[in-house]
């Protein structure tokens, strides 16, 4: 089945969800607040969570160790971080479980019950990871410390069930984690404001272009290990398994950790069965890819998938989108939009190319698996006309 979660709380009365919900805390907002702007404001912002949120009032003594396979281990207060080079990354964060709740209606699915709109794109603002590595004696572009040290482990101060009361982490390879190009950062601002509680205050993990599971929020220490990081997130949960694989025949060590998120794409102007006039409409949502790849372009049937039209892209108002172009933020999704006369009751698609020719598969049967990640199979609404009789 897939978990039920929490609705967003109430935007225009500002009802804080802390102490009204259980635990752990997931929710996400309705899918038409996704488009209202390219910068989704943290109160917009999905929230997972895999148990209670921490608190970190003693922000002084506050420090992230870093230690195992380095010469020298160090402790590393804010202030130290601050005074590293200060950078703002564009990304787009995903939950591996957007729109699980689509894929459960083909067959069962375990997991939180996201909608379609477990994602979000902010500014986050910290120091470059590269940066960081470069305190305890690892140049840039390592792929292999002198000790064997090939990944980097991040430990929340987050404590879950799954790890039997231990802490959530997960992990990255080190040369992505010493790769400037790869914009990894130990963030605490987003949207130019400090971290909020539910978003890893006072400091996160941001890997760009990679599912959300690793980018650790509350980040209590940094390992670097020979290998990848053994923890329950990284070995029993968010791997890809083929529809024929159930919890009877699962092995979990065929499959390596899901890392980038392949390419999505989101009508977010209008809900599914939803009620319109005919006449001209206007179609907008999402697209994102993983991996620093851009959209290329973003197709939208109002027949069901008989003939296309493509869709506008933009990210930064007054500056045209071009793929991988330079003034483009690589790491963050597009906005589309296109309008479209629509007469009669009708299904609405919405399919997206990445950069590199990646294509969303047509039906969401063929890439059922039993944890329902990565849903990313053509968005389809269906809508109805309804003609007035005077």
């Amino acid at each position: 089945m897939a978990f039920p979660h929490q609705k967003w709380p109430n935007p225009v009365k500002k009802k804080t969800p802390r102490g009204t919900f259980q635990e752990p805390f997931n929710a996400e907002p309705p899918r038409s607040a996704l488009i209202s702007s390219y910068l989704t404001p943290a109160d917009f912002f999905y929230k997972r969570n895999h148990g209670p949120v921490p608190v970190v009032d003693d922000i002084e003594r506050y420090c992230v160790s870093i230690s195992g396979l380095v010469e020298n281990s160090k402790q590393i207060f804010m202030k130290d971080l601050r005074m590293l080079p200060k950078y703002n990354v564009t990304a787009t964060l995903q939950c591996a479980g957007n729109r699980r709740t689509a894929m459960s209606k083909t067959r069962t699915v375990r997991g939180v019950g996201w909608d379609v709109s477990a994602i979000g794109n902010a500014v986050w603002g910290g120091a470059r990871l590269t940066d960081v590595l470069e305190l305890v004696g690892i140049p840039k572009l390592t792929s292999t410390t002198q000790f064997g040290g090939k990944h980097v482990e991040f430990v929340s101060i987050d404590k879950c069930k799954e790890e039997n009361g231990g802490p959530y982490k997960g992990s990255i390879p080190l040369s992505q984690a010493t790769n400037p190009e790869a914009d990894v950062l130990l963030a605490y601002e987003m949207n130019g404001e400090p971290l909020t509680r539910d978003h890893g205050y006072p400091l996160r993990v941001v890997v760009p272009g990679v599912i959300g599971a690793r980018s650790v929020k509350w980040l209590e220490a940094i390992n670097i290990i020979a290998e990848e990081c053994q923890g329950f997130f990284m070995q029993k949960d968010y791997k890809m398994f083929p529809p024929s694989v159930n919890w009877e025949n699962i092995n979990w060590s065929t499959r390596r950790p899901q890392m980038d998120f392949p390419v999505q794409c989101v009508i977010c102007s209008l809900e599914d069965m939803t009620t319109i006039r005919p006449g001209k409409v206007k179609i907008s949502g999402y697209a994102a890819s993983g991996g620093g790849r851009g959209i290329e372009r973003v197709d939208v049937s109002v027949d069901g998938g008989k003939t296309w039209m493509e869709a506008s892209r933009i990210q930064k108002s007054g500056i045209p989108y071009v793929t991988d172009d330079g003034n483009s933020d690589k790491w963050a999704w597009v906005l589309f939009e296109v309008t479209a006369e629509i007469l009669h009751n009708t299904q609405i698609i919405a399919k997206a190319v990445d950069s590199a020719g990646n294509v969303q598969p047509e039906k969401v049967e063929d890439i059922w698996n039993l944890r329902g990640i990565l849903n990313t199979s053509w968005h389809r609404i269906q809508v109805q006309v309804a003609h007035s009789n005077y």
